[in-house]
């Protein structure tokens, strides 16, 4: 049995890029850094970040291109892929990638325009969008 599954929860490192594939089916592509923290054996805090190349397609690549910017949080689950493509200058590129198929909207901050002044909102409040499975209608979504 294989599984190549990933799950990331970071913050996006640019604004997610939306462009139509030749069929007319939007692609997204955006940056998501993720951090990790640990103490050294002398007690110091260390950390390291990684950096993930995230893309989602058909309606996912369109609500990421409408309410994801870079900074906001967000929660990733794809599949793992590696593609290979010749350069212009005659070398050999690869990139691996997370071919997002669920995304979990991180928490607004409270200068969000959607959301009523003077209302508070809990960090808890993630919303949650899944594809090809669910359709997502954007006049659904609450923010």
């Amino acid at each position: 049995m294989n599984v190549n599954k990933a799950f990331i929860i970071g913050n996006l490192t640019r604004d997610p890029e939306l462009r139509s594939l030749p069929s007319g089916q939007a692609v997204a592509t955006f940056g998501v850094a993720t951090n990790r923290f640990w103490k050294n054996q002398s007690g110091e805090r260390q950390q390291q970040v990684e950096y993930h190349n995230i893309v989602a397609f058909g309606r996912l690549a369109e609500i990421a291109g409408q309410y994801l910017n870079k900074g906001k949080m967000v929660f990733i689950e794809g599949r793992m892929q590696t593609r290979s493509w010749d350069a212009q200058d005659g070398t050999k590129k690869t990139r691996t990638e997370i071919i997002a198929e669920r995304m979990q909207l991180g928490p607004r901050s409270s200068g969000d325009a959607a959301r009523p002044q003077g209302t508070e909102q809990p960090a808890e409040d993630i919303q949650t969008v899944q594809y090809p499975d669910e359709v997502i209608n954007p006049d659904e979504i609450p923010f």
